[in-house]
């Protein structure tokens, strides 16, 4: 999982306003004051004057004085000096400060009443100052009352309005610098109220056509757009969230009641699957817009309901079995006015599905299946009435697309397991499955209840485990990704769950959803008072709730949503607020990637970090973890295990898992099971940075010494031991490497019991010659490198940590394809890289642009159509879109290579040697097993020439070729195949290890 730079508020709560001190307000003692002349309007240049104006409409008194004190001076006589009338609901009066920078004051109505500040004297500095309401601020409210000038011949002009809806300003100025011009003395001008929520001004800009611009209190509080100065152009505009809208609508000028209906639905359907019908309609249109559908379903014994949704698709499901259902639909636009209902369509349920069998893992040795990697909410689509969009449905720009984030499923799998199968591949690793909640969370990393199958994955008849068996029975594995490290940011469902403080006025009712007794978030099922999937009513209260920990619960801070709303305390999860019991969660964030933090803090608000040295926590995840083995999957792929501290997993979580599979599946099983940590080390040395503990190597191994009991304490003892004894101090391996020519018994003694992802050849991957020799670097740090999982990028990064998908071109992939397929390890390809998809694009970019612009995007319309696979690497029949993605190149390439691989054990499961070998990528291979009567030798050179020397004598012939070379010195020549082509000489050791000479046919590469 890819790790985000740690931030404190994330979307869509994320937007923070840049904040300054507030001018302090010093006390003083207005009895004792005395008296000081009055200041004129006339001042010599060497003075400094201000000239203060005071807010009169909350007041209403019948005059009002100033008294007040220049900085280092004395007091006027009480009650100060008379105010003048300056403009509407203010009065003035400036006074001369002789040397000194700034006044204390108060105001009084001349008869005893005293606005004094709470007992706090108001601190006020130079020039025009206003103070409303107890507010100070730096403008002159009197400046635009009038109308503004008109501009020069040939000028123009940018009247622009602001939003301060959010913000809670009293005055507002506007800072701004004509294009090519000078910049307004700081704070600006004065803008002047326009209607509720905005104020208004208009300046001249002379012959510029635009003008660069910031707001600000006049008190130091700015709004310059995180940073960045918006750009306003000339005519009128409208500011508001961020945004700037040229040609806008004067938005202070009332629109005339919208009295016209929206268009009624037409085309509903209703189609059934199982106790699921899926309802569907064309748009109907308005003057306005359309905001929502009412569908109203009448039939069984619940009655009628009404469900508002936002969209021309409904999924209603767990519906009766065998039950006829009729659906009529409205459409209402935002005025409230409501469409006739549509002509009705009517659907009958059938039966439930019965629940499928338990699978079992086919407990093969994982290393003769290369995997496909696929994120299953973006590979296929088999069933639409499961697809959401979730709350940021419309601001990723997924809603422009049609693409909704969860839009790939089980179902849509199980449709085109034939089409990795033709591929070649026999083992399929799927992102985490069990059900996620937060604001984007299709991919799975961010878990909610760890003991459910995401219902937004599964369909009647295609459930998670009715994957498993399907794959199973065409003779391919399931790796399901786990998480062990941390939750979603609301917790996890039957540990913690966290409630945050909601605001549910004007601004926040959007996001909090009002409660629903009884109702609850399963991620699919429809809120029908909302329409929405994404529920969290349950979440939130404007009552601080009984045992809360959280600090300054409710209370207002100085940030803002992107909207501008107002955000709370408590409002966001966060490891330091004290909203996440220690005993449970950890309390802090990272601040170091390779220190001991990195394994016992947040690494990200999305993320909450499980206290995993926890008995509670440890028994939560073990249970979870249990029921997907007990389905029968094949592995776990292991998300941020690094982040975890190794003797947690050796003493918890890895035994747990073998002794779950050996209880339920026997001992072979349990050895078979494939187990690979994501140890994210992405940096292209041995060891992370020198830290032994932050590398994936690491990871494979036993501890080497015993700890405190106590699993908290344990980390910290092994992580200052091993740190403090380095890399030269780490055990070593020949796991991996032959013994000469001979291979020999590996030696798993220490073997934690998890294998790893190869990070430095997958950092590597730029080019082909730098993966092979930087991986083979780490092996004999690696307990047994033949189980490395190999990779050249996937869902987080490219090679050397890029954010784009591989983009080194076909002839590159052939060439890396070709070292993955020959060399140690499992290799593994992620969706679509069979025919370059999305090479180049960004691989993640959030809610910030829409998934089909990404390494994320939906694939499903590059497997179209119907394939049938008899065999791997064998497609009998495919037509539509899949038939034109099976004929690409680099798919010709896979389905050779896995022939290759599958049809030589030594290239699956060997031991690698570069003794004797002189060549770029060359190596030679070998597997032994006594009890199978297997023995295979391969020599292997990619793209370049290689000399073998020292090798047994006998007949090799080469798989790709079908050339046959006789050895009787011991040497070997083989010439450069070419870019991304390669040769695979096999030993022809006779009986059932007769080398199998050609496989397969010749290809764009393999030739």
């Amino acid at each position: 999982m890819k790790h985000p730079p740690r931030r404190r508020l994330k979307r869509p709560l994320a937007t923070a306003l840049a904040v300054s001190g507030v001018l302090g307000l010093l006390p003083a003692l207005t009895g004792t004051a005395t008296a000081a002349p009055e200041a004129t309007a006339d001042t010599t240049a060497a003075a400094n004057t201000a000239t203060v104006f005071y807010y009169t409409k909350t007041r209403n008194w019948a005059a009002y004085n100033l008294h007040y004190a220049p900085d280092g001076g004395s007091w006027t006589t009480v009650p100060g000096v008379r105010m003048e009338a300056a403009c509407t609901d203010w009065v003035k009066k400036t006074v001369d400060l002789g040397s000194a920078t700034g006044l204390k004051a108060t105001f009084n109505n001349g008869s005893g009443v005293w606005d004094n500040n709470a007992g706090k004297n108001y601190d006020l500095g130079t020039g025009a100052i206003t103070v409303k309401d107890g507010v100070v601020a730096h403008s002159d409210p009197c400046a635009d009352t009038g109308p503004d000038p008109e501009p020069e011949p040939g000028s123009n002009t940018a009247s622009v309005y602001y939003s301060t809806t959010g913000v809670g300003w009293t005055t507002t100025n506007l800072h701004y610098r004509p294009a090519g011009g000078s910049w307004t003395a700081v704070p600006g001008v004065g803008m002047e109220p326009a209607c509720t929520g905005w104020v208004r001004k208009t300046v001249d800009l002379g012959t510029a056509t635009s003008m660069t611009a910031v707001f600000n209190n006049g008190n130091g509080v700015w709004d310059n757009n995180s940073g960045k100065d918006y750009t306003v152009p000339a005519g009128l505009s409208t500011v508001k969230a961020g945004t700037v809208t040229k040609d806008a609508k004067d938005p202070c000028v009332a629109e005339p009641p919208d009295t016209q209906a929206p268009t009624v639905p037409t085309g509903v359907t209703a189609k059934a699957d199982g106790v699921s019908i899926l309802v569907a309609w064309e748009p109907s249109t308005d003057n306005k817009a359309v905001t929502k559908y009412q569908v109203t379903r009448t039939g069984g014994t619940r009655g009628t309901q009404i469900t508002d949704v936002g969209s021309t698709v409904l999924s209603d499901a767990n519906l009766e079995p065998k039950t006829a259902y009729t659906y009529t639909v409205k459409a209402v636009d935002a005025a409230g006015n409501t469409s006739a209902a549509s002509i009705s369509a009517s659907a009958t349920t059938g039966d439930k599905p019965p629940a499928p069998a338990e699978g079992s893992p086919l407990g093969t040795d994982p290393r003769k299946d290369p995997i496909y990697f696929v994120l299953t909410a973006r590979f296929n689509d088999g069933d639409a009435s499961n697809n959401r969009g979730g709350n940021q449905h419309v601001k990723s720009g997924n809603a422009a697309n049609n693409d909704p984030m969860f839009r790939g499923d089980f179902k849509g799998l199980v449709q085109k397991l034939d089409y990795i199968k033709g591929l070649g591949f026999s083992a399929i690793w799927v992102t985490p499955v069990v059900l996620n909640r937060s604001d984007y969370d299709y991919h799975g990393y961010h878990g909610y209840d760890f003991y459910k199958v995401d219902p937004r994955l599964e369909s009647a008849g295609a459930s998670y485990q009715d994957l498993i068996n399907a794959a199973h029975a065409k003779g391919m594995k399931i790796y399901q990704d786990v998480v062990y490290n941390h939750s979603s940011r609301w917790g996890a469902k039957g540990l913690f769950t966290p409630t945050v403080y909601g605001v549910r006025d004007s601004q926040w009712s959007w996001y909090y959803d009002e409660k629903q007794p009884g109702f609850e978030y399963d991620g699919l099922t429809i809120d029908p008072k909302t329409g929405k999937s994404y529920y969290n009513g349950d979440l939130w209260s404007t009552a601080e709730p009984a045992g809360n920990t959280c600090v300054d619960w409710g209370k207002p801070t100085q940030w803002t949503s992107p909207e501008g709303y107002r955000i709370y305390n408590c409002q966001w999860p966060s490891p330091t607020s004290g909203m996440f019991p220690k005993a449970l969660y950890h309390n802090c964030w990272l601040g170091n990637w390779e220190g001991e933090d990195s394994r016992s803090c947040w690494l990200h608000d999305d993320l909450a970090d499980f206290n995993t040295e926890n008995a509670t926590v440890q028994n939560y995840l073990i249970g979870a973890y249990n029921k997907y083995i007990d389905m029968g999957v094949d592995g776990f792929r292991v998300d941020t295990a690094v982040h975890v501290p190794r003797t947690t997993w050796n003493r918890r979580f890895l035994p747990a898992i073998q002794q779950r599979v050996t209880q339920k599946f026997g001992a072979e099983a349990a050895k078979n099971f494939l187990v690979f940590g994501e140890v994210g080390a992405f940096v292209n040395d041995k060891w992370n940075r020198g830290s032994v503990n932050h590398s994936a190597q690491f990871f494979t191994w036993k501890e080497r010494k015993e700890y405190d009991a106590d699993d908290t304490k344990a980390a910290v003892e092994m992580y200052n031991y091993e740190n403090q004894a380095g890399p030269a101090a780490q055990p070593t391996s020949t796991n991996a490497f032959l013994n000469g020519n001979t291979y020999h018994e590996p030696d798993h003694s220490k073997f934690s019991g998890m294998n790893i992802i190869d990070m430095r050849m997958h950092m590597n991957f730029g080019d082909a010659n730098n993966a092979f020799n930087n991986g083979k670097d780490s092996d004999d740090a690696t307990n047994d490198a033949t189980y490395n999982v190999v990779y050249v990028d996937s869902h987080d990064y490219g090679p050397n940590k890029s954010s784009e998908r591989y983009a080194g071109g076909t002839d590159a992939w052939a060439e890396n394809m070709s070292l993955m397929w020959t060399f140690r390890g499992i290799p593994t390809l992620y969706y679509g890289s069979e025919i370059e998809f999305q090479a180049g694009k960004k691989i993640d970019c959030g809610p910030s642009c829409p998934l089909a612009t990404t390494g994320r995007a939906y694939y499903g319309d590059h497997v179209a159509g119907s394939v049938t696979a008899s065999d791997f690497s064998k497609v009998t029949a495919a037509s539509g879109a899949v038939a034109t993605t099976l004929q690409q190149p680099l798919v010709k390439h896979l389905q050779r290579l896995n022939e290759i691989r599958r049809a030589v054990p030594a290239l699956q499961m060997g031991q690698y040697s570069t003794e004797g070998i002189t060549g770029g990528m060359a190596y030679k291979r070998r597997y032994t097993d006594a009890a199978s009567g297997t023995d295979s030798f391969a020599l292997v050179t990619v793209t370049g020439a290689a000399t073998y020397t020292g090798i047994p004598n006998g007949t090799y012939k080469d798989a790709v070729t079908g050339d046959i070379q006789i050895v009787t010195d011991g040497k070997l020549n083989v010439a450069a195949p070419g870019k991304g082509n390669l040769r695979v000489y096999v030993l022809d050791l006779g009986g059932k290890n007769t080398a199998p000479g050609k496989i397969g046919t010749a290809g764009p590469y393999l030739k």
